[in-house]
């Protein structure tokens, strides 16, 4: 605002008018009394200048922090050639005449800028304000005291009192850097301070309410005039009790609060005030300071001595008959603002115990003016009031947007109150207010007299307000008892929403958008919350790709969720969105689409979203708790259709970010029985049973066992960890779940060891401790039956299945002597015994396991593999030392094959059964690709050195390796083989094309028609075409 001025011409004409001033009377050394004769091209000019009432009060802020800051300058002696360079307003300060002080104060007071003079003295230090201050009292008791002297002491007094923390403009930083800047380039000299007669002061604290109220003492004789007395007691006993007397938080309700601006505005309209916004504003402003403590803390003045102050100046007023009001009808603002202070401080007497016998209750009680009530209340009066602070959201407006809501009286359904409403729908955002609103508005429908046009109006109004708020009351807005006139189109609104909705491409992108779409559904919601609901769940669950619309339209009205106060019924699952759910499960059948679907949509729902900056105790809109107690405990069984449903939303709510310090959710939901459930669940998947029991197979799928698994150990990580935290509260829990335990396989408790932590010994066969040295602090045998002689490798590769740090402790204490021949044969081919028994019973992640260990026995020389040459005529002159590992593994696996194919095995798997295993060693062939590849040069420069023969030559025996597998298994036909064979034959064509000296056109040739015979021997036709279309592909660049 300032450097905007600075531009303008303006500011030259009143330096004119300060030169034609200066040349009737110097400036630099006017008196007090001479100011009439030098004012009038000043003002003549200012007000001239300030006719456009936009900048009014930018011209007169600019020239008082000009010619304040001139002052200054010349009071701390800056130099022109500092000023020149340094100040941003040495042009207008230059083009002024010397002048002083009392040209700037008696400005100051007759253009009446005393909020600008306020504001900036807030922006001083507490010691310099303090100095102007008292610079400005030194003035007002300067010979003559006018009455227009005293009455800008008690403006600048009341203004200052007013004032609270404001964000300043350039204008006000400007001045504020500028004073600091002199500040810091001089030693101050401390001004000259008034004798306020107070001899027994001891501190030299400056203290803003010790120079107000010895000023008014010392200005008590000199004011005679009625209507300038009750202005200096309404500001000085105000002043008393904000300073000493006043609570930290206001003790007047906003009820109480709205009654005394009616009193003011009836009282100042009677004065001929407008009752508008702007003096509401100011009256409220004023009503507020007399409710808050000040700002400024005495440090001087005792209270005892201000308010022997209060008496004395009181009582000499008094004895000359100066407390009396003439027309009590018809009272001042001021009286009533002395009458409310002086009632203030009586109370607070009272509160403390005081005497009622002080000289202060003696003098203003008997007064007639201070009992009678002063105007009727008038509750038109009081509406618009609430309405102006409401409209112009005014100090406190929020409260008062509750009142109004709350006051059914007001709600008077007609168009300015609609209009009203939807004016200002931000105020009624808290779900109190709106809950208010909503009961008044209902209220008022009651009775039956309300036009039915003006229902639908007021839904549409507070229910946008209600998208805004994201609260919605559970029964809805009309609770039981609904207007037949307005359910007549519930179902059509609520079906055109949903329309819009779904047809909208799959939902809103743009947040404007989303909040239409909010909107929408607020407003049949609003009336019919379930059936909104209902239909929202229905719309995520079988509309693709909506789930995530209609999560994010919940999540911005969490009250739909319909979540009760009582977190013990949160937890039994009786959320409104839950019973959507459950009945649309019950009367629907779901498709494998339908469940991913609503798995994404409560996932979604459980996600903490922080609606405002800053939240921390953000909740989703679904607790994990609740998904879990009413779609998880109920549906956990072993031959449930929704387990892969619930074992989904389990792993999601697990998944979930749990703030530190509090108790995890999990531990409200059982969770010991739920460990136990999930691990007879696990239990069921460890070995296969014969073909005439082979339910699980049809029910669960690999993934379902790997998801299970994992859930598993997740949530014992968690329960282990709160266990860790408080063991003796958890300890007859912890003891339960380990002799429940007890009846399954023994691999299920190492699963569970994040829950034991060292409480427990790690129990294992004991055949287990014929191959491995375990100690014994650790480690106890377990005598089951299964397990006999002769076993121990087959314990030990179970252990290896199980996780990382169990398969390092096998192979760190695996007893072998690899220096004798004999064992070492006898462990591997008891080892491959092992596997076979173990692979059907493998998942995809503990048969990775069981690969990454059989590597590190081959790798350390602990497996022997011997390798032979049967898919070759001749020895290669190859160097395959690098390749040895993946060689040997994929022997051996071929080797596991044929005794698992064979006649002795041939009955142990279903059909589903040879699938799975084939399943694995496919997954196998990839994990062998994939280590292939890193061998492969990922740069040019390397290329030369690369060995892209023995990396043909191992791609070509693992390919014939696969082929013999594939025809062992029953039926031949094995899909993912096939695809293992195709991505096999795809890099060998990779390989050769990268590096094309690595085969010749002869050896091409060979190659194809090897891997043709081979292929010749698979029993499916439509595999057999595929794959030799492929190998007739494999032809050398070189050829």
């Amino acid at each position: 605002m300032f450097i905007h001025f600075c531009n303008f011409p303006e500011f030259a004409v009143i330096q004119g008018a300060f030169l034609s001033a200066n040349r009737i009377v110097p400036l630099c050394s006017l008196q007090k009394a001479d100011w009439d004769k030098v004012c009038d091209p000043i003002l003549e000019t200012i007000q001239e200048i300030t006719q456009n009432k936009g900048r009014a009060e930018e011209v007169k802020k600019t020239l008082v922090c000009v010619a304040w800051l001139k002052l200054l300058s010349a009071e701390e002696d800056e130099s022109i050639e500092v000023a020149w360079k340094e100040s941003p307003i040495f042009s207008l300060q230059n083009g002024l005449p010397e002048f002083n002080w009392v040209v700037f104060l008696e400005l100051i007071r007759s253009i009446t800028s005393i909020n600008i003079y306020t504001c900036l003295l807030l922006c001083l230090p507490p010691s310099q304000l303090c100095s102007e201050v008292e610079r400005l009292v030194e003035h007002i008791r300067r010979s003559p005291v006018r009455e227009e002297d005293v009455t800008f002491f008690f403006d600048v007094w009341w203004e200052l009192w007013t004032c609270k923390d404001f964000h300043k403009d350039s204008t006000e930083e400007m001045f504020t850097q500028e004073v600091s800047r002199m500040s810091s380039k001089a030693i101050k000299q401390p001004a000259k301070r008034l004798k306020l007669d107070f001899p027994d002061q001891t501190t030299s604290d400056p203290d803003l309410v010790n120079i107000f109220f010895c000023t008014f003492r010392n200005l008590g004789a000199q004011i005679t005039q009625p209507k300038l007395i009750f202005k200096a007691l309404s500001v000085s006993i105000n002043a008393l009790y904000t300073a000493y007397l006043c609570a930290p938080e206001p003790e007047v309700s906003t009820k109480e609060k709205l009654e005394i601006l009616s009193e003011i505005a009836t009282i100042r309209e009677k004065n001929n005030e407008k009752l508008g916004p702007k003096m509401i504003a100011e009256s409220l402003k004023d009503l507020n300071t007399i409710q808050r403590p000040c700002r400024f803390k005495p440090l001087q003045l005792k209270f005892e001595d201000a308010l022997q102050i209060m008496v004395d100046v009181a009582y000499n007023w008094n004895c000359n008959g100066l407390l009396e009001v003439e027309d009590k009808s018809n009272i001042s603002y001021s009286e009533f603002k002395s009458k409310l202070g002086l009632q203030n401080v009586f109370a607070a007497f009272h509160k403390t115990k005081r005497s009622k016998d002080t000289p202060l209750c003696s003098i203003f009680e008997p007064k007639d003016w201070m009992t009678q009530k002063n105007v009727d209340l008038l509750p038109d009066v009081c509406a618009e009031i609430a309405r102006t602070i409401i409209s112009q959201k005014m100090d406190d407006y929020q409260n008062f947007a509750l009142l109004f809501a709350d006051e059914e009286s007001w709600a008077t359904c007609d168009e300015n109150y609609i209009d009203f409403l939807e004016t200002n729908q931000s105020a009624f955002r808290e779900q109190n207010t709106l809950i208010k609103l909503t009961q008044s508005i209902v209220g008022k429908f009651s009775s039956g007299s309300v036009d039915v046009s003006h229902y639908r109006k007021l839904m549409k109004v507070t229910a946008e307000v209600l998208a805004a708020v994201m609260r919605i009351s559970k029964r809805g807005f009309f609770g039981s008892n609904v207007p037949s006139a307005v359910t007549t189109s519930f179902e059509r609104e609520l079906n055109m929403a949903f329309n819009c909705i779904i047809q909208g491409g799959g939902g809103p992108s743009t947040a404007s958008n989303l909040n239409t779409a909010v909107s929408l559904v607020a407003r049949v919601a609003f009336q019919n919350p379930e059936a909104a609901v209902k239909a929202m769940c229905n719309s995520a669950i079988s509309n693709k790709g909506s789930f995530h619309i209609m999560a994010k339209m919940l999540q911005q009205l969490p009250g739909l969720s319909g979540r009760a106060s009582d977190s013990n019924q949160d937890a039994e699952g009786k959320d409104l969105l839950c019973s959507c759910v459950k009945d649309i499960i019950k009367t629907k059948q779901t498709s494998q689409d339908e469940k991913e679907q609503l798995v994404k949509f409560l996932s979604l729902l459980m996600q903490p979203v922080v609606m405002t900056e800053g939240d921390a105790g953000a909740e989703g809109f679904l607790l994990p708790q609740t998904v879990i107690c009413a779609f998880v405990l109920p549906n956990l069984a072993v031959h449930s259709v929704d387990l892969e449903l619930s074992l989904r939303l389990l792993h999601s709510a697990l998944c979930l970010d749990h703030q530190g310090g509090a108790s995890h959710w999990v531990m409200l939901c059982s969770p010991f029985p739920l460990l136990y459930v999930l691990a007879q669940l696990h239990n069921h998947t460890l070995r296969w049973e014969p073909p005439t029991d082979l339910h699980r197979v049809s029910v669960w799928s690999m993934d379902t066992q790997e998801l299970l698994v994992t859930v598993l150990s997740t949530l014992g990580s968690v329960v282990g960890a709160e266990v860790a935290k408080d063991p003796d509260t958890w300890s007859r829990a912890l003891f339960w779940l380990y002799n429940k335990t007890e009846e399954l396989d023994w691999t299920v408790r190492f699963l569970l060891k994040p829950v034991w932590g060292s409480h427990f010994k790690n129990e294992v066969p004991a055949s287990l401790f014929a191959v491995c040295e375990l100690p014994e602090q650790e480690w106890s045998g377990l005598d089951l039956p299964q397990y006999g002689l002769g076993t121990g490798l087959l314990a030990w590769t179970e252990c290896c299945c199980i996780s990382d740090s169990l398969q390092f402790t096998m192979l760190s204490h695996l007893s072998l002597d690899q220096s004798k021949p004999d064992h070492l044969g006898m462990f591997s081919k008891g080892l491959m015994v092992a596997l076979t028994q173990t692979l059907p019973c493998c998942s995809f992640s503990q048969w990775s396991l069981l690969l990454q260990a059989l590597r590190a026995l081959i790798d350390s020389g602990r497996l022997h593999v011997p390798f032979s040459l049967e898919y070759c005529d001749y020895l290669p002159l190859l160097d395959l030392r690098s390749f040895a590992c993946e060689l040997r593994l994929s022997v051996l696996l071929l080797r596991v094959f044929q005794l698992l194919c064979g006649s002795s095995c041939s009955d142990w798997l279903s059909r589903d059964g040879w699938g799975h295993v084939g399943a694995l060693y496919a997954h196998a062939v990839r994990d062998m690709i994939g280590s292939l590849k890193t061998k492969l040069p990922l740069s040019a420069a390397e290329r030369e050195s690369v060995l892209s023969q023995e990396v043909l030559f191992v791609l070509s025996q693992i390919y014939c390796h696969v082929q013999h597998v594939q025809v062992m298994l029953p039926g031949g036909q094995c899909e993912q083989l096939f695809l293992s064979s195709l991505e096999l034959l795809s890099h060998y064509a990779a390989v050769m094309g990268v590096f094309p000296w690595s085969c010749s056109a002869l050896e091409s040739d060979n190659t194809r028609h090897f891997f043709t015979t081979i292929t010749e021997n698979l029993q499916n036709q439509e595999m057999k075409s595929v794959l030799q279309q492929k190998i007739s592909q494999l032809v050398s660049s070189t050829a």
